[in-house]
């Protein structure tokens, strides 16, 4: 991993639970399975165990990657942020000038990002598009679908 993750503590929380999860239960899960799929005799054609090893390799190496990001995080609710500008952390209101709607999202690290939630990853086309905008700026931003317009009314922390 290079350099810091910033994440909310409930960010933090969900992935040190995640990871609580794959080492304890994922990992029982797939030793069973692997263990099953070796009773079945020969292992050198064994589809079902060669499946099973590939799970423990994923298994482990999102272990490894999600205990290297939890070693590099920095709280952003701990950041000195600028409040009138657009940043990791905020939570930004928006109209969609090309269908007069409102919409909401908070700029999170990839980490946390859940679009059906509204939160958007500060390196998506939309987040990136974002940053450093106050309110009353209106944006233009390229993304894959074409080009989104909005107008920034108001920023939270």
């Amino acid at each position: 991993m290079a350099g810091q993750v910033y994440l909310t503590r409930d960010g933090y929380q969900k992935l040190v639970d995640q990871l609580e999860f794959l080492k304890t239960t994922e990992r029982q899960r797939i030793a069973k399975a692997i263990g099953e799929a070796r009773a079945q005799g020969d292992i050198s054609e064994n589809a079902e165990y060669d499946a099973a090893k590939d799970a423990q390799a994923h298994n482990e190496a999102r272990i490894s990657e999600m205990e290297s990001t939890l070693v590099e995080v920095a709280f952003i609710e701990d950041m000195k942020i600028p409040a009138d500008k657009v940043f990791i952390g905020a939570k930004v209101k928006l109209t969609d000038l090309d269908t007069k709607q409102a919409v909401s999202y908070m700029l999170v690290s990839p980490e946390e990002a859940e679009f059906g939630k509204d939160r958007l990853s500060v390196f998506s086309p939309i987040g990136q598009g974002l940053l450093k905008h106050k309110v009353g700026d209106e944006v233009t931003i390229n993304v894959p679908a074409g080009v989104k317009r909005f107008k920034v009314l108001d920023i939270k922390r």
